[in-house]
């Protein structure tokens, strides 16, 4: 399909207004965004009713050339196949007539557009994450928006209203005196109009072809890097040598504390469960709007205060300088990803992007890979690492002590003019930032197979305080003045750990016995240590004969006969249960 293009001196842009609409109208809203939702999902189970019919008859043996034939999923085609099934399909036949053509549309050019990419990214001529087969849109979790293309759609004289198709005419919160001005001179043509529900209200964002006098900026030929962070939102540094600090106004962490209360509040009343059909409270009602204000709010925040800053980086800088960084791989780091997605790192560089085309200035994107906080600005020397709690960048080579963002903003200032010299460094104009660990710009993604041969790494044995060396043998740690001079030498040149064998043999080595453990209240054989075990005086007799149905107990030749149990002020029982021990172990 043919894109649109504006003509020359004028620009695509959307004006976006708040709607108030009553309650019919709203009901109409609803109505033909749930319209849209139905044709996108009748869309998707027509295109892939074929190709699992297709699969099937695959599986029965049927040749390539008699299987179904594939469906068409372009738009015209959808469209056509659409209109011939809404009146006689008990799913549209009875409403289809309530909401305007323009609703289903939407639907069916959602589809077209999702089995393009999804095919696109297939044979890999789409960029960015793969995409899979389009699904079924969720009547709960969907979102609402509807797009009318034709029609009537206009603003009126009064700037507070709107006019679009079968909805009539919509109040808006806002005045649109913006708008309507640029369109009552003939400097603005209305091209499409978007009625969205988000953020608890309705929106209208109307799609413009404006002529837009280019307003040069202020400072077209310095050049500024932009550094995004998270304990300041922007470090600013220009080939002037101006720095600015941009201090993050961290709106979401701000309403954390409201947000958690909120939030424990709502987990208090009683919520739908689309298991069971429980419907919700009134007062889970009231709680989760209230909360949902606050959510509101905070969004409502972050996106002024983005505008704020982009508008007035590109209205004063000609040449904007920001990073490619990985935003996605960022948020999956669970200690960062609330300060980056509260951020708005992406959302920054988006809007960089197009203002510089409204002010006829360039952005310039540095590589994913560019080490701008590891190169040094003044000379040009590059770390090998750096980690990120170092805030404070020293030079090992020229001496410089500057603030890390700062370092990192200057070097973006530079990459500008490096970018069209060829050159590689802050400092040095012709030189190339080098690669002190040989990285070649390549992340691995899985770990290395199990499989994979490792090397053995001959070890020598550390000394010990004393001076000599400390091996581990079977029968405990022996100092090497006690071992003979041949097993030291075969200890030290073994491979795998030091002073320990290779190998299976190693893993077979047993380890030192040790007693098994046992309950405190589990009975021992012999019947005294139960009260040793609760705290009464054993009787060394009773020990050794108390056990019933058995005779005396035996010692083994050799082992020391048991000493008797002292009289304390505890009864005896700390040296009773020693005692118990050696009997059970035996010597040694």
């Amino acid at each position: 399909m043919k894109r649109f293009r504006p003509r020359p001196g004028f620009v695509v842009q959307a004006y976006r207004f708040a709607l108030d609409p009553g309650g019919r109208q709203e009901k109409a809203l609803r109505s033909h965004c749930g319209a849209a939702r139905a044709a996108y999902n009748w869309a998707v189970s027509w295109v892939s009713a074929s190709w699992w019919q297709r699969k099937a008859e695959a599986s029965y043996g049927v040749a390539e050339e008699e299987l179904t034939p594939w469906r068409p999923w372009s738009l015209p085609a959808l469209r056509k196949e659409f209109n011939q099934a809404k009146k006689t399909d008990s799913r549209f036949a009875d409403w289809w007539q309530e909401n305007s053509k323009e609703a289903y549309n939407t639907g069916l050019a959602g589809a077209a557009a999702a089995f393009d990419n999804y095919a696109k990214s297939k044979r890999g001529q789409r960029k960015g994450q793969r995409m899979g087969v389009p699904r079924r849109k969720s009547k709960h979790r969907a979102r609402m928006s509807c797009r009318f293309t034709t029609g009537t759609i206009r603003l009126e004289p009064d700037r507070r209203h709107v006019t679009l198709p079968r909805l009539g005419v919509i109040r808006t919160h806002e005045s649109t005196r913006k708008l309507e001005r640029r369109v009552a001179n003939g400097t603005a043509r209305i091209l499409s109009a978007t009625v969205t529900f988000e953020r608890g209200r309705w929106f209208c964002s109307l799609q413009v072809e404006v002529n837009r006098n280019e307003r040069a900026a202020a400072r077209p030929g310095v050049v500024v890097g932009v550094d995004l962070g998270v304990k300041c939102l922007a470090v600013m540094a220009d080939s002037a040598g101006e720095v600015r600090y941009v201090p993050n106004p961290a709106h979401y962490d701000t309403a954390l504390t409201t947000l958690k209360r909120m939030s424990r509040r709502v987990s208090r009343r009683q919520g739908p469960d689309r298991r069971t059909g429980q419907k919700p409270s009134k007062r889970w009602l009231i709680a989760n709007a209230e909360r949902n204000r606050a959510h509101h709010r905070v969004a409502n925040l972050r996106q002024d205060g983005l505008h704020k800053l982009t508008t007035a980086i590109t209205a004063e800088y000609g040449t904007v300088v920001v990073e490619d960084l990985n935003v996605a791989g960022m948020l999956r780091n669970r200690r960062l990803a609330r300060k980056v997605a509260d951020a708005g790192f992406g959302e920054i560089r988006r809007q960089i992007t197009y203002k510089t085309g409204w002010t006829g200035g360039v952005t310039v994107a540095t590589d994913r890979w560019y080490p701008s906080s590891k190169n040094c600005s003044g000379c040009g020397a590059a770390k090998a690492k750096l980690p990120l709690h170092v805030r404070t960048y020293i030079c090992q080579t020229c001496g410089l002590i500057l603030d890390r963002d700062e370092n990192a903003a200057r070097n973006l200032a530079a990459f500008a003019a490096d970018s069209t010299t060829g050159t590689g460094v802050a400092g040095d104009q012709d030189a190339q930032a080098s690669k002190p660990r040989g990285a070649d710009q390549k992340t691995r993604a899985t770990r290395p197979s199990p499989s994979r041969k490792r090397e053995t790494v001959i070890r020598t044995p550390k000394l010990s305080r004393f001076g000599d060396t400390v091996t581990d043998l079977p029968d405990g740690n022996t100092r090497n003045a006690d071992i003979p001079l041949e097993d030291q030498q075969r200890t030290r040149t073994s491979p795998g750990r030091p002073g320990r064998g290779s190998g299976a043999a190693a893993r077979r080595r047993p380890s030192r016995a040790r007693p098994p453990r046992r309950s405190r209240n589990r009975p021992r054989r012999g019947g005294g240590c139960g009260a040793v075990a609760h705290g009464r005086r054993p009787d060394p007799a009773g020990c050794l004969a108390s056990a019933p149905g058995r005779g005396p107990r035996r010692r083994r030749p050799g082992a020391p006969a048991p000493r008797p149990a002292s009289t304390g002020r505890r009864g005896g029982t700390r040296a009773a249960a020693p005692a118990a021990r050696r009997r059970r172990t035996g010597p040694g």
